[in-house]
């Protein structure tokens, strides 16, 4: 049995990928770590960052520099930018029916620009260019062109979030992104590990897929994204344990 006074993965999911099986991609300074910029945008902090966290997290963005947040439960401190809050939801997999699709493909780094294209036309959430190196990522082609795919982003341990999720208009209907997502879920299910996501909470036609699915909500929780202080806040020369 679980001790209850032991964080779960998911309550913080960006440290725990940072500090598990993603280490290799974290950037740190202090106790503040985060993916590469082109990888995708989230950071990792405690969930009630202080002054230092905050004056590391500056640095690490830069002047002016953007940061995403996922389990912030204090203001960002004078200076910060929000440049937007999202109420999300968190689902996890409780009865999802993996299977392997046959008419996927795996896509990889010389897929990236027509993923991107699609992206650009679907707004599933943030995918750069690198995005496609947290994990496998599959993908069905129409006539040759992309038309739907979804992949792995976050890696807690014992966990992969299943993201990227989305079908070009041309094909909606026809049951792509339900046939992807149980493929990938299969995936990661043959690793011994257990799928979740993550959707904006207004976007109710998609968590009415996942349920469908099999995937039930375990967390609320709020993505906000801002701007660093043009001008860096000076350190306190306070140094707490980095995150390991």
């Amino acid at each position: 049995m679980a001790d209850p006074g032991t964080p779960h993965p998911l309550d913080n999911p960006a440290l725990s990928s940072l500090t598990g099986p993603h280490s290799h991609f974290a950037e740190r300074r202090g106790r503040i770590l985060r993916y590469p910029v082109d990888v995708t945008p989230w950071t990792a902090h405690s969930d009630v960052p202080d002054a230092q966290d905050w004056a590391d997290l500056a640095a690490l963005a830069g002047p002016g520099g953007t940061i995403s947040m996922n389990t912030l439960r204090v203001e960002p401190p004078k200076g910060w930018e929000i440049l937007h809050r999202i109420a999300g939801v968190q689902l996890v997999d409780v009865s999802v029916v993996p299977e392997p699709e046959p008419e996927a493909v795996r896509l990889g780094p010389a897929d990236v620009p027509e993923m991107l294209d699609l992206v650009a036309r679907t707004r599933p959430g943030p995918f750069l260019p690198r995005t496609v190196e947290l994990g496998t990522y599959l993908g069905i082609r129409r006539g040759g062109a992309l038309v739907a795919m979804a992949g792995e982003r976050l890696h807690p341990p014992g966990w992969t979030e299943i993201s990227g999720v989305c079908t070009d208009e041309s094909v909606r209907g026809q049951g792509l992104a339900s046939r992807l997502v149980r493929a990938v879920a299969y995936g990661i299910r043959e690793r011994g590990e257990t799928p979740f996501l993550h959707t904006s909470a207004a976007n109710t036609v998609a968590i009415r897929l996942y349920e469908s699915l099999g995937f039930q909500l375990r967390a609320r929780p709020e993505f906000l994204a801002a701007l660093a202080p043009v001008a860096l806040p000076p350190a306190d020369g306070t140094r707490r344990p980095a995150p390991r």
